[in-house]
Parts: C-alpha cells; structure tokens; sequence
C-alpha cells in the first residue's frame, strides 16, 4: 500500500465552522465543477455540520430508521440524501467532517488508494492522541476496538473527489442509536472524548488532521479565508 503521493501538490484549506449539511453540499458540487474544468486547484474543506441524518447511494431502508419522524423533529434533525457511498449516517456539532476536493489524476493514485490515504489520515491524527486507530476486515471507517471512531464515503466524477471521512471528537452519540449506521444494526460508536476520558474540543483538532493531511497526500497546505468561498455556494 503506497501512503505517500507520488510527487509534492497544493492544497488550500478552508476551515468552515459549523455549516447545514445542504449548503455545505452545494458548496461541493460547485467546487467540484471548476477544480473538473481547471479553474481552481486542489481543496480541503474542514466543517462541522447541523444534527442531520445523510442517505447515500446504498439507500435507507425502513429497518434503518429506528424513530419516528416525530423524533427527529423534535430533535431537530434533518434527513438528507446525498451521492456519496453508503447509507445513513448521523453528523452533528463535535464530529469533524473533512471533504477533500481533488484531482486524483494529478495525484496520479486510485480510488481504492486514495481511501486507504483517507484512513490514514485518521489513524495519524488519533495517533497524536495516543488512540489506536484500527482497521475491521469488511468494516470501512477506522474502529478503536470494536467502536467505530471515523467513516468514509466518497463521490469521485471524473477524477474530482467530494466527501470524504468523518471523525468522532466530541459530538453527541445518543443520535446514532435512532438508526442502523450504514445498514449495521447494533454498531457501537465511540469518540476521541470517550476514549481518553477528557473533554477535546472538536477545533483543537482541525490542526492535527491538516498536518496528517498534508504528510499523507504529500500537500503544501496554505490556510484560505472561508469568505472566500461566498461565490461557490449559489
């Protein structure tokens, strides 16, 4: 397994914030159509999102949903569907979210590897933390024993990648119990927080995941004001 690019690339970065999950998925999606057409270059989008609910391409089937719709509103939760693999998954404030919008020809990597890279950069920033992040043959997302800590879905068009990989910080877990994650009954998710019995705040984190980020896909990463980005999310 190749970890490291192939040769040195840029990447800017954008640390966003808590953002709702359907602006943030615009944003993606116009991004997506200028880095395709050459008029941007690479990107890393750094948010947390509003409680919401996101249904990928593998669909939520009712045995999936394990509340009411009462429940959800009174939680104020959204329901989303998006294009990224998988199925449901729950995201809210305290879970980063980290969307990498690439050219994996300029990278000159394969989906399959540019997952494996994704996870690595989990596994390198909980590292930092002294958690031992894990892999579970047929499990995707990065496990601490036998709880998930972190996900990865992905969209890739044309070689342009959106999505990417969720890490749990500090966020709310009672949510994940109101569905089968990814169609998986009974899955235990666990969050940085819990396993080091410390409070971490979610943006004390940002820092870590960009350095990993930047080791594992070979990046010169340069920090770029989110205001910036005002024209893409129309």
């Amino acid at each position: 397994m190749t970890l490291l690019a192939t040769k040195k690339t840029g990447c800017r970065t954008y640390c966003l914030g808590i953002i709702d999950y359907a602006r943030s998925f615009q944003l993606q999606k116009n991004l997506c159509h200028e880095r395709a057409g050459g008029m941007i270059g690479d990107i890393l989008l750094i948010m947390e999102h509003s409680p919401v609910l996101t249904i990928g391409k593998a669909g939520c089937k009712p045995e999936h949903m394990l509340v009411s719709a009462d429940v959800l509103e009174r939680e104020k939760i959204l329901v989303c569907p998006t294009n990224r693999g998988g199925g449901i998954s729950y995201h809210g404030p305290g879970q980063l979210l980290c969307y990498p919008v690439m050219d994996l020809r300029g990278l000159g990597i394969s989906v399959r590897n540019y997952i494996e890279k994704l996870e690595e950069v989990v596994v390198r920033t909980l590292s930092r933390y002294n958690i031992m992040g894990n892999h579970i043959t047929g499990s995707p997302g990065i496990w601490v024993g036998d709880a998930e800590i972190a996900s990865v879905g992905i969209n890739v068009s044309h070689g342009i990648t959106m999505h990417g990989f969720t890490l749990n910080v500090s966020n709310d877990l009672l949510p994940f119990s109101y569905i089968a994650p990814c169609g998986v009954s009974g899955k235990k998710m666990t969050t940085m927080s819990q396993v080091c019995g410390l409070d971490i705040p979610s943006t004390s984190v940002v820092a870590d995941v960009i350095t990993c980020f930047s080791s594992v896909f070979n990046t010169t990463t340069t920090l770029g004001e989110p205001e910036s980005l005002e024209a893409f999310y129309g």
